[in-house]
């Protein structure tokens, strides 16, 4: 990527935040916060009060975005961009100095409606002008040929209609109509007043989510030789259920900030992704030509042409092995899977790794049972196990997704849905998204609004910080990323109580502080497989016998935490007994380890840890049902 593109890019997304905070300064009502412009009661530093800083706050992103794009401009005309590129450098110019002077009006007019929501058309404009730019920069506009006109009009009119349902939108929350109807009314009085403006906004809503996803169909049937427009019509379809989620959050969270911004920023995500859809398709559609972004599709095509039709096989049959193929691009040889023609349940299932949630859930009911202080609601149990386990299966799919090069590198993983090539991965990855929205909605449904948030937080928290961010770089990837493995507790205390409570947390504190020595124990035993895949863990990078150490450190922390639940969580004799006699036995078996540093040992000590862990919350849920009846 050039430093153009990048500047380009940066700015879009500057954009993106300026308007996500533009709706915090809204869903606070703290527009005016701030009642003169450029100033701030006459002040270039606003006074200590909060919506007067919120205020201030989206004023100095919206002079980061004016300062981008002009630098943007200035580099446009330097660098010679192509004609069209510079012209609309230009243009972003014009348009983001204008939306400045709109926000000094929406001041001046005291929020008057109207002037809200040019605002907003005005910084979605920027959007995709910017868009614009940063696309036309890598592709600049091909020769005249047949497009797919069709797809093109379709994808466009689904943008189309997303900027006009944002405006609405943004009409609806200027005439405070947003709570004209509850979610429960279907038909509404049709009578005067503005409540018509959100009537329009649902009935908007649902032909938006229809169209999006329609397109997304479409795009699967018909442009499987562009998998760029393919995947951003699935990222549109995805965001589009979010927002129609987040839409009605926002009703019976009666415009809580917490759903309120969310909904304006998945919306614009919405039609950021659906205008870059529109310059993908307009772009590559019907050209026969392959977007220079994606790889050469899998098999060769040489190889598909070489390759009989293969004689059926049973539905449990083994995957074949894989066959050495010629790599184009680098001359040489490399190991790929032949793709089966056919996804089975099956495979989707093992994607969700059905262990690790087992061993997630069976850390939730117990606490349940301890912030209930004795038995809580089978139905509420039965419920945040449900959306748990769908919070954790979406982590866990996508983890598979991102991680399927390095897992086709390692024996205990090469024989996954995604290298088998059982799974598109393409599919593996709307079905982790699919995954993690119906676990959010669902917990807030049938549970409550806090433990949706801490659910749907620990797979981003799994995702970006653990897999993108930690695993292949940093020896302490488990000990970080390991706290995304302890949020089920905190949504179980959540779900009994509302809260999170200081017990709670030191039933996080346990979880975390069990994660490296029972993950590094499995990889002491498969160091070889990190080794090759390129992973640093921690015996990969100090060695077996430094790990062996830190696995007896972390162990003695741990049964030291869990001592710590006795008093902070009002725990009886039962559980008192259970952490000594548990923790001297895992002690014991660290310590073992660190005499013996063989496969066999280390394997050992992690099945151990699983056995801790279910007795030792076995022990608290047992204590808690025994204390109260006492």
């Amino acid at each position: 990527m050039t430093r153009f593109r990048r500047l380009a890019v940066l700015s879009t997304a500057a954009t993106f935040v300026l308007i996500a905070v533009g709706g915090l300064v809204r869903a606070t009502d703290s527009g005016l916060g701030c009642p003169d412009w450029p100033r701030c009661f006459g002040r270039l530093v606003p006074p200590t009060e909060l919506h007067a800083w919120i205020e201030h706050s989206h004023r100095l992103v919206a002079a980061v975005v004016v300062v981008l794009v002009a630098l943007l401009a200035v580099a446009a005309w330097r660098t010679g961009q192509p004609r069209g590129v510079r012209w609309a450098a230009a243009a972003a110019v014009v348009v983001v100095l204008t939306q400045a002077l709109i926000g000094a009006v929406v001041v001046w007019w005291r929020l008057e409606a109207e002037s809200v929501t040019l605002h907003l058309g005005t910084a979605l404009a920027l959007v995709a002008l910017l868009e614009v730019i940063a696309f036309r920069a890598r592709w600049p506009a091909g020769e005249r040929v047949r497009r797919d006109r069709g797809f093109v009009r379709l994808a466009a009119a689904g943008a189309g209609l997303t900027y006009l349902q944002m405006l609405v939108g943004s009409t609806v929350t200027g005439h405070d109509a947003g709570l004209a109807y509850p979610l429960t009314v279907l038909l509404p009085d049709l009578g005067p007043g503005v409540a018509r403006i959100q009537l329009a906004h649902r009935a908007l809503a649902a032909v938006v989510a229809v169209l999006v996803v329609v397109t997304w169909l479409v795009a699967r049937r018909t442009q499987r030789a562009h998998p760029t427009v393919t995947r951003l019509a699935g990222y549109a379809a995805g965001l589009v259920l979010v927002q129609v989620v987040l839409g009605a959050a926002n009703v019976a969270n009666r415009l809580s900030a917490l759903t309120v911004v969310p909904h304006l920023v998945v919306g614009s995500l919405l039609w950021g992704t659906m205008f870059a859809l529109v310059l993908h398709a307009h772009r590559f559609t019907g050209t026969g030509e392959r977007d220079p972004a994606e790889p050469e599709p899998l098999p060769a095509r040489g190889a598909r042409r070489a390759r009989k039709t293969p004689s059926p096989q049973p539905a449990d049959a083994e995957p074949e092995a894989p066959e050495l193929v010629p790599e184009r691009s680098r001359g040489t040889f490399v190991w790929r899977f032949p793709r089966p023609s056919r996804q089975s349940a099956a495979a989707f299932f093992l994607l969700t790794k059905p262990r690790i949630v087992e061993l997630l859930l069976v850390t939730t009911v117990p606490t349940m049972f301890i912030a209930e202080r004795g038995i809580p609601s089978l139905w509420l149990v039965a419920a945040t196990l449900f959306g748990g386990a769908l919070s954790a299966a979406s982590a866990n799919v996508i983890n598979c997704y991102l991680d399927r090069d390095i897992d086709a590198l390692m024996r205990r993983t090469a024989r996954r849905p995604l290298p088998t090539h059982r799974v598109d991965p393409a599919d593996a990855l709307r079905f982790g998204l699919v995954l993690g929205v119906a676990g959010f909605a669902w917990l807030w449904a049938t549970v409550n609004l806090l433990s949706a948030v801490l659910a749907t937080a620990a797979i981003l928290f799994y995702v970006f910080v653990y897999t993108l961010g930690l695993k292949r770089r940093s020896t302490q990837n488990i000990v970080i990323g390991g706290a995304a493995g302890a949020v089920p507790v905190l949504v179980g205390w959540s779900a009994v109580t509302g809260r999170v409570e200081l017990p709670a947390l030191v039933l996080f504190a346990i979880i975390f502080y069990w994660t490296p020595p029972h993950f590094w124990a499995l990889a002491l035993r498969y160091k070889d497989d990190y080794a090759a895949a390129g992973v640093p863990m921690l015996p990969v990078v100090r060695g077996a016998a430094e790990t062996s150490t830190q696995i007896l450190y972390y162990t003695v922390l741990l049964v030291t935490v869990t001592l710590l639940l006795y008093p902070a969580g009002r725990m009886g004799a039962i559980y008192l007994a259970s952490a000594v006699a548990l923790g001297a036995a895992f002690i014991w078996r660290a310590l073992a380890l660190r005499r013996d540093l063989s496969s066999k040992r280390a394997i050992r000590l992690f099945s151990f840890s699983n056995q801790y862990l279910a007795l030792l919350f076995l022990a608290m849920a047992l204590d808690a049902v025994v204390h109260v009846a006492a």
